[in-house]
C-alpha cells in the first residue's frame, strides 16, 4: 500500500509541475499554430528521466520507493503521451498533415534525444565529482 502512495503524491507533483509549465509555455506560443507546451514538457520530461536513469546506475542506487515515487510518480505525469496523441491527431483533423507530422517527428526524436542527453550529462557530472 505504501509503494501506492509513493506513486500518487509523485504523480500529483509532477501533474502541478506540467500545468504549471505547460500553461506558461502555452501562453508564450499562444500565437504560433503548434503544440509546444506539450512538446516542452515532454522534452524536459525525457531528460530528467535520462538524468535520474544514469544517477541511479551510475551510484547502483536500486531503492525501489524511490523510482516509484520520481520514475512513475512524479515524471509519468509531468510528460504525457495522450495529450502528443490527440495534439497530433487535432492537426492532422485540421488537414495541418506537415504540422502532425513535425509533432510526431520532433516528439519522437527529441524525446529520445533528450534521454541521451540527459544520461550523458549526468555521467559527466559524476566524473567530476
Amino acid at each position: 500500500m505504501l509503494k501506492v502512495l509513493y506513486v500518487g503524491i509523485g504523480g500529483s507533483l509532477g501533474a502541478i509541475l506540467r500545468y504549471i509549465l505547460g500553461s506558461y509555455i502555452g501562453t508564450l506560443t499562444k500565437h504560433l499554430p503548434f503544440y509546444f507546451s506539450t512538446l516542452t514538457v515532454n522534452i524536459i520530461g525525457c531528460i530528467l528521466i535520462g538524468l535520474l536513469t544514469g544517477f541511479f546506475e551510475s551510484q547502483k542506487i536500486m531503492d525501489h520507493e524511490i523510482r516509484l515515487f520520481l520514475m512513475l510518480g512524479l515524471l509519468g505525469s509531468f510528460t504525457t503521451f495522450s495529450t502528443f496523441s490527440l495534439d497530433t491527431m487535432v492537426l492532422f483533423g485540421e488537414d495541418r498533415f506537415i504540422l502532425g507530422a513535425l509533432n510526431v517527428f520532433s516528439h519522437v526524436f527529441l524525446g529520445l534525444s533528450g534521454v541521451v542527453v540527459g544520461r550523458e550529462l549526468i555521467g559527466m557530472v559524476l566524473k567530476k565529482i
